[in-house]
């Protein structure tokens, strides 16, 4: 049952997740951010915070990689 709202979770992430930037460097870094922080609110639902960041860093990194500014644009990078 733990493994529900985890799921749930991470494929919600997949429509959140976008990226900040134009480069696929930018938007990766940003997606990963992005996506530990709701990969480790998620697992913390679950009692396992750490794997959640863990796997919502990776699901963002990808879905930041493989976007590109006109499909998912959250705008200007924070450290841009």
């Amino acid at each position: 049952m733990k493994r529900i709202p985890m799921a749930a979770a991470l494929i919600m992430s997949l429509f959140v997740l976008g990226a900040c930037g134009n480069t696929t460097g930018d938007r990766a870094l940003s997606g990963a951010g992005i996506g530990a922080g709701i990969g480790a609110v998620g697992g913390l639902l679950v009692g396992a915070p750490l794997e959640g960041a863990l796997i919502g860093g990776a699901v963002g990194a990808g879905t930041g990689a493989l976007t590109d500014r006109h499909q998912i644009n959250l705008g200007r990078p924070i450290w841009r």
